[in-house]
């Protein structure tokens, strides 16, 4: 990743608390060769996605047909993943998306956007979402709408 990506990342990531810390964790996408070799490496990234989560999460995935959320309704599952002391899992799928396997696995489909963004920008896009939704629930100065 270009480093201005983890500069973004981690400058959300490290203003987050403790107890909503921010972790990222990479799959490496599968390797395409040819032609018509999405299936299989949605196919392939899905499992690995899925072998990767930890036991006891709530999984949340970022997928286009998923529901749109305001800041303000973010910070109200703050307040809800809180009172539950659950951690979440977010699976940001690869270039060709999340496979069906994963989708079924999330508890909840989140869209950030009807736009399509380059993964480079997602994972600071999500940092900065997640943030922001954090300083609502928190009362913090940096929302100001």
């Amino acid at each position: 990743m270009p480093a201005w990506v983890e500069a973004g990342f981690n400058e959300y990531a490290r203003r987050l608390p403790p107890q909503f810390r921010l972790e990222l964790k990479e799959i490496p996408p599968s390797k395409r060769t040819g032609r018509n070799v999405e299936p299989q490496c949605r196919a392939e990234e899905g499992t690995a996605l899925l072998k990767a989560l930890p036991p006891h999460s709530r999984v949340i995935a970022l997928d286009e047909h998923g529901v749109s959320l305001s800041s303000v309704d973010l910070a109200g599952h703050f307040k809800k993943w809180a009172g539950a002391g659950e951690d979440v899992t977010l699976l940001i799928g690869g270039p060709n998306g999340l496979s069906e396997e994963c989708r079924t696995r999330a508890s909840e489909l989140w869209s950030l956007s009807p736009l399509t963004f380059p993964h480079t920008l997602v994972r600071v896009i999500v940092a900065e979402a997640l943030y922001r939704g954090f300083s609502i629930y928190a009362h913090l100065p940096y929302h100001r709408a």
